[in-house]
């Protein structure tokens, strides 16, 4: 496990006050992981847990597309890496799909167009439970959000708590998809951005209405990437108020407010 080391000049220190920026990165045990799925690939990822107590809950991230730039430091989601465990005592589990590359490395495979993935969803879940990381909830983004919708339910992997997605373009999940998930009640919360091209909020409310326990929610102003820090923070604290409701059942942390 990496030691965390000091936080860079400026960003938060384990018991101050939150002041989180942009690039802050907070103080958390990382570590780097590798994840074995059921076909005989090793997929590379990284843990990020809690500085000093352990994990109250757990987010498996799902990275968009990799064909187009998608891979496991997709900025929501490494910025969730840096954020959550500090504010939120989250675990985060971020890794690289089959063939996709990043500065951690390149998961062995090659991309499938979300068929063969599941299995490296499975792994993520089997990992997550192998290490007793608690109550875990899938958050996918983009082409993540496919994987989610698809192969979340699969009674191949451990179970998952309920899903979140970050701008469900619904391309691969199938109505059927949507049913099972009816079927099942788990919990799904699906984020869209206003100005997103490929699902808009009125389009996610009339597909994801197959989902009773579905929740919409439209983000103003926000677009497919979730670019600038306004949007960041407003995926991260929809994402902590959904996970932890218990915790902040009004307003989420103060430090992932908006500015």
């Amino acid at each position: 496990m990496r030691d965390p080391g000091p936080a860079p000049a400026g960003h938060l220190q384990a018991g101050s006050a939150p002041d989180v920026r942009s690039l802050s990165v907070l103080p958390a045990r990382r570590e780097d992981v590798v994840l074995r799925t059921a076909d005989g690939l090793t997929l590379v990822g990284e843990l990020a847990l809690p500085l000093d107590r352990p994990p109250v809950a757990t987010l498996v991230t799902l990275h968009p597309l990799p064909t187009h730039g998608g891979y496991m430091d997709s900025h929501v989601l490494r910025k969730a890496s840096w954020r959550l465990p500090a504010l939120a005592g989250l675990a985060v589990l971020r890794f690289n799909t089959r063939g996709t590359s990043s500065p951690r490395g390149t998961s062995e495979g090659s991309f499938d167009g979300g068929a063969a993935e599941g299995l490296d969803v499975d792994a993520a879940r089997a990992f997550a439970a192998g290490r007793g990381l608690p109550r875990p909830w899938l958050v996918g983004w983009s082409f993540g959000t496919e994987l989610a919708l698809m192969h979340g339910l699969r009674s191949t992997a451990p179970a998952i708590e309920g899903a979140i997605l970050l701008s469900p373009p619904l391309h691969r999940a199938t109505d059927a998809d949507l049913a099972a998930w009816d079927a099942a009640g788990t919990p799904l919360v699906a984020i869209v951005p206003e100005l997103d091209l490929y699902l808009s909020p009125a389009q996610a409310r009339r597909r994801f209405a197959a989902v009773r326990q579905a929740e919409v929610i439209a983000v103003e102003g926000a677009r497919h990437l979730w670019v600038g820090e306004p949007a960041v923070r407003r995926v991260l604290a929809e994402i902590v108020r959904h996970v932890l409701p218990e915790t902040s059942p009004e307003s989420p942390p103060h430090a992932l407010e908006e500015p």
